[in-house]
């Protein structure tokens, strides 16, 4: 097997990780375990959308996107989606607007606010999303299956640290 492909085969490529175990010494731990972690999140967010795609023609956005409103009952603001998908809402406009011409979100205006869109998922937006996340969940499963259910909790103890450590980092004055 060739080293320089990415798992789905489809692309050559060398992770940064990679490129510094070439000089290791040029870089601080700090730097190798940023760069590990970026290279499993791009190793793991590549796979899901090559399986999105191939599987359900669908983007990870999108799918992102559904994910959102499946878990509000009575739809979301615009604005709302966009803080937490942490995008403009001008890059969601055309998300919805392809998702509501497949039948999966509607859009209506608020009662309340005429300038203001509340986007939610549809019945059949529901059922393609609960059929996607199963799969999706498979996936991410099949990723993970040579961790143990100790080493999991471990990383997510470690990563939980870490993410206190960032924020930590993000508030204090430097």
């Amino acid at each position: 097997m060739d080293d320089n492909k990415d798992t789905a085969g489809t692309a050559e490529w060398v992770d940064g990780e990679t490129k510094v175990e070439e000089a290791p010494h040029d870089h601080g731990d700090e730097i190798r375990l940023w760069l590990r972690l970026l290279t499993c999140t791009t190793l793991v967010e590549s796979e899901i959308r090559r399986r999105l795609r191939e599987e359900f023609d669908f983007t990870l956005p999108r799918f992102d996107l559904l994910a959102q409103l499946e878990r509000a009952e009575d739809g979301m603001v615009l604005g709302e989606v966009s803080k937490r998908m942490m995008v403009s809402a001008g890059n969601l406009t055309a998300l919805v607007e392809r998702l509501v011409e497949s039948g999966y979100v509607s859009r209506t205006v608020s009662p309340k606010d005429r300038r203001v869109q509340i986007i939610a998922l549809t019945q059949a937006g529901r059922g393609a999303f609960r059929t996607m996340a199963d799969r999706h969940g498979e996936w991410i499963g099949d990723m993970f299956k040579q961790l143990s259910a100790r080493d999991g909790a471990a990383l997510m103890k470690e990563l939980g640290k870490l993410k206190g450590s960032i924020r930590t980092s993000l508030t204090s004055p430097q």
